[in-house]
């Protein structure tokens, strides 16, 4: 067994005996008692939260509240987000005292030679987002040895796999949330009173960019306005195997590149 003081190193627990070892040891345990243990004992001082302060991000914002406040909170502002969003970053950040929240942002010499005039979006939605998320990202969670996601596995596509921790390139992904229901997390907001996005109302249970992000009809799952239209799931941060996190990650270097032309 894993104990307090004992950080499991990512070359062990890449071992699927490993990985199933810690998961096994993370199933009983609820989202706040998952984070409580990675973040004061198995990962202190190496990990992070990356939140998109969407719809249902305020539920793991409110449980680290509660646990380090401090904690460095990622934020990814593409430059494409509704005003919407960073006004409720803001609110969230006042109202729960969450004194360490960074926001990260595209590299702009590479948005002037990739992005020129903002369209990329258009054309190549997934270099778009490697450009405006993956990248940045990439380069803000190299000091860490771990992050935590949101992701559960109600949520469509390549997430119904989800387990509570999965290698992710050179890191580990901490899902506390996994086993939650879409009811999970509105009965959390509502019995703590937690402010709630503003989009939500409008008709927009799952929030991006302004330009791939579309309402929902009822009876259409919450992801269905996200890239409509394309055979597009995911920005490319998330993805369930080890080999797939890898190839994403190789996004810094290329873009590095692209600088280097100029």
């Amino acid at each position: 067994m894993f104990q307090a003081n004992q950080t499991p190193i990512l070359s062990e627990l890449s071992k699927s005996d490993g990985l199933t070892q810690l998961n096994s040891e993370m199933s009983p345990l609820s989202a706040p008692q998952v984070l409580e243990k990675v973040i004061t004992d198995l990962y202190s001082g190496e990990i992070a939260l990356v939140s998109s302060f969407g719809t249902a991000s305020v539920v793991l914002l409110h449980m680290i509240s509660k646990i380090a406040p401090d904690l460095p909170v990622h934020f990814i502002d593409t430059g494409k987000l509704f005003d919407e969003t960073l006004r409720y970053r803001d609110q969230v950040q006042e109202r729960f005292g969450l004194s360490n929240i960074q926001t990260i942002a595209p590299d702009a010499e590479c948005l002037a030679l990739a992005d020129r005039d903002g369209t990329l979006w258009q054309s190549d939605p997934d270099q778009c987002c490697a450009l405006r998320k993956v990248a940045p990202l990439a380069s803000a969670l190299a000091p860490y040895s771990a992050w935590i996601s949101g992701r559960k596995r109600y949520q469509n596509g390549q997430r119904q796999a989800l387990s509570i921790v999965e290698v992710d390139g050179d890191k580990l992904k901490i899902n506390p949330l996994t086993h939650w229901k879409a009811q999970d997390v509105q009965d959390y907001i509502t019995v703590n009173e937690l402010p709630v996005h503003p989009l939500i109302a409008k008709g927009y249970p799952s929030i991006g960019c302004v330009p791939c992000t579309s309402t929902v009809a009822p009876g259409e799952d919450e992801r269905a306005g996200r890239w409509r239209g394309r055979d597009k799931t995911e920005c490319g941060i998330h993805f369930t195997t080890n080999e797939q996190a890898v190839s994403t990650s190789s996004e810094t270097d290329k873009l590095r590149r692209i600088k280097s032309w100029a």
